[in-house]
């Protein structure tokens, strides 16, 4: 009763992953490096009609696709994990509250900054300003979800969630963490704490290393 994920190095599979190694749950990956060429994104076509990763397919035969609604699905599905807080506890409004605005807020940014041209042609003006400006709204976004958390060891307390996970990697894009860390600087915190996971050290090594344009300043 194996997971498949359809992920890529660094991409929005890495906290879908951490997530299925921390339940300690069979899954594989099927690399599809959709940020590399047309070619692989024609590949991620048959499990995601907008030919991006990550994608989950469950033991049951299942397609998910949208990084957060897996990471809540995965939470669910494995409550002895605690990667979530329950139904009913005083946590669950804000931990879905962040869960969604890192997607809506932050995450869909990288679709415009991948490929300026989607929006603006070729104009290498035009993509120059949406580069800088896009970069301020991550920036602004992560100062905004900062200065409305009160952050414990993690963001919701004391009980790591996916909520960290998928915090820890987002804020590993652009503009980096150096940037974050201005920012967000509770968060920044948390985001090393959740880096420093024990049981995910081999995990973080393979899967998202945190060297060169990644490496978090210290």
């Amino acid at each position: 009763m194996t997971y498949v994920v359809y992920g890529a190095l660094g991409s929005g599979s890495v906290p879908v992953e951490a997530a299925l190694t921390l339940i300690g749950a069979p899954y594989r990956v099927e690399e599809i490096v959709t940020y590399a060429s047309e070619a692989e994104r024609a590949r991620m076509a048959p499990h995601n009609p907008l030919r991006q990763v990550p994608a989950l397919v469950t033991p049951g035969g299942e397609t998910i696709t949208e990084s957060a609604a897996i990471l809540l699905w995965l939470a669910e599905r494995h409550p002895g994990a605690g990667l979530a807080p329950p139904p009913g506890d005083p946590r669950r409004g804000q931990f879905l509250r962040w869960m969604t605005f890192i997607p809506a807020a932050i995450y869909s940014l990288y679709w415009v900054r991948d490929e300026p041209s989607r929006l603006v042609g070729d104009d290498p003006a035009a993509q120059a300003e949406v580069d800088r400006r896009t970069l301020a709204r991550i920036a602004e976004c992560w100062g905004a979800m900062e200065s409305q958390t009160d952050p414990g060891r993690f963001v919701l307390g004391d009980d790591l969630t996916v909520l960290d996970l998928y915090m820890a990697v987002v804020s590993r894009w652009r503009p980096l963490r150096r940037r974050f860390h201005e920012v967000a600087p509770r968060l920044g915190r948390v985001a090393r704490r959740v880096d420093a996971l024990p049981e995910l050290q081999e995990f973080w090594a393979k899967r998202f290393p945190f060297d060169g344009d990644y490496a978090d300043p210290g």
